[in-house]
């Protein structure tokens, strides 16, 4: 049958309508919009009785917040199902000056909630797009704080502060760190806000020593890093004070603090590593950090001839205050292990050399026995000092600020990788350190691990890792 040209002309119209039909685009305003919520808190710590704000921003109209402490049992505290959402620009340079985003939560901190690091969980929901995406979508953001005691030592006297500005100087959100590896374009920043979306490392670190001390009966008060500058007076609250993990920037105040506490008799243990290796400046009220590092040179602070600030190494030969001097060793004489390349086969082992010495007692180690290996102790990022050697004894030199007094307890091999050192001119290329277990008495008493992965053996259940910070922990605490 042959098809009239009118009929073949309808069909073809016909025809025309349908494609254009299944080709139209969806108009913008109908289109599924990503789903994110993300935020911070206002301050990295507070105590019960202040007002806890949050700052959110969200493509959702409504999201959850549940709040829990972390230990060897998460604990949650508080939650609501309904909060208002909102959606908020970021600024250009909201990695080093914050995001300034109004607050979406307010609470009052119940008198009843305990000092510990506290996870904020930010959740949002939604039934997709109106003709694509027509499912159930989930986001999911996270921040944290840290709460201090109302009454400093009334429930502890041990004092455990976070390793917080470490997390900050890491946290590239908005594209910059205090590192070029996760910056934008591979730039490095020498500002870093708290008021962003943060990281943490409590995770990694502080989190495995704090559910086995809890675990284990022990009770810490908490603090961030900022608080030994902004509130030096709890300290005198204490008998011991704890740096757990990756406890890298340090500000003068925050030194300063500290060694008075020391010298006035109170104790300190340092079950990390890298360890006040970068001096800070915190600016806006604690709200940010400035570290210039190996760019020193374009500090302000270098320009105006003030090195007592600078923002650099605290071993650099300006500044003339190496860290050895608080913790007994720096990075200087350690460096890597199991890591950057640097003894990729190493047992992650420290090997004893006084085991008649308190610090082991219990311990049935002998001199030259290796523990920690099974756990890998030794990793990451080790402290050390310039070593001497008699009779198989290793012991300080004293030439790069360790006290007079300190005692080298274990050690294990360690090494810069050459492109973390070259920029530093009094660097000696190649040198082989160790990281360094040992203690020192002036005033108080202060014991470091020389390793920011101690905490791996307590998770781990190594017995000698066990015995060890028990030691600790009893004698410097009473």
């Amino acid at each position: 049958m042959q098809l009239s040209h009118f009929t073949l002309l309808t069909r073809l119209c016909f025809v025309s309508l349908i494609w254009s039909l299944t080709t139209v685009p969806i108009v913008a305003d109908e289109e599924p919009r990503p789903l994110f919520v993300e935020g911070y808190a206002g301050h990295v710590s507070y105590v019960p009785g202040e007002e806890l704000t949050l700052h959110v921003s969200t493509s959702a109209a409504k999201f959850s917040v549940e709040i829990v402490r972390l230990g060897p049992k998460p604990e949650s505290v508080w939650s609501s199902a309904a909060a208002t959402g909102s959606e908020h620009p970021v600024p250009e340079n909201a990695s080093s000056h914050g995001c300034r985003w109004p607050a979406a939560v307010t609470l009052k901190i119940p008198a009843e909630w305990r000092s510990g690091y506290y996870q904020v969980a930010l959740r949002a929901r939604d039934r997709g797009g109106k003709f694509t995406q027509i499912n159930t979508r989930t986001a999911e953001g996270s921040c944290f704080f840290v709460l201090r005691p109302a009454e400093p030592g009334k429930a502890s006297k041990i004092l455990l502060q976070l390793s917080t500005h470490t997390y900050n100087a890491y946290n590239s959100w908005g594209g910059f760190s205090l590192y070029a590896f996760n910056g934008r374009g591979g730039n490095q920043g020498h500002r870093v806000s708290y008021e962003r979306p943060p990281g943490s490392l409590f995770f990694m670190w502080e989190q495995p020593f704090v559910e086995w001390a809890e675990r284990n009966g022990y009770t810490f008060d908490y603090a961030a890093n900022g608080d030994l500058e902004s509130h030096p007076e709890m300290l005198k609250a204490y008998r011991l004070v704890l740096s757990v993990g990756h406890d890298e920037y340090w500000s003068g105040p925050m030194r300063d603090n500290l060694e008075k506490f020391i010298t006035d008799g109170g104790n300190v243990a340092f079950f990390s590593g890298n360890t006040c290796c970068w001096q800070v400046r915190s600016e806006d009220d604690g709200r940010a950090l400035t570290c210039y590092k190996q760019n020193f040179y374009v500090d302000p602070a270098y320009l105006k001839r003030d090195f007592k600030t600078l923002s650099t190494a605290w071993s650099h030969h300006l500044l003339k205050r190496p860290e050895n001097e608080l913790t007994g060793v720096g990075f200087l004489w350690g460096g890597f292990h199991l890591s950057h390349g640097q003894f990729m086969d190493g047992s992650g082992a420290f090997t004893a050399h006084r085991p008649e010495h308190w610090v082991f007692e219990g311990t049935g180690l002998k001199r030259n026995d290796a523990f920690g290996g099974k756990d890998t102790i030794v990793g990451y990022e080790c402290d050390g000092c310039e070593l001497t050697w008699k009779d198989g004894l290793p012991s300080p030199t004293h030439r790069d600020g360790t006290p007079e007094t300190f005692e080298v307890l274990g050690t294990a091999p360690a090494r810069w990788h050459p492109d973390d050192c070259e920029w530093y001119e009094k660097w000696e290329r190649g040198r082989t350190g160790a990281a360094c277990l040992g203690i020192y008495t002036r005033g108080g008493t202060v014991f470091t691990a020389g390793t920011t992965d101690w905490s791996h053996g307590l998770r781990g259940g190594d017995p000698s890792v066990e015995r060890i910070t028990k030691n600790i922990l009893e004698r410097l605490s009473k």
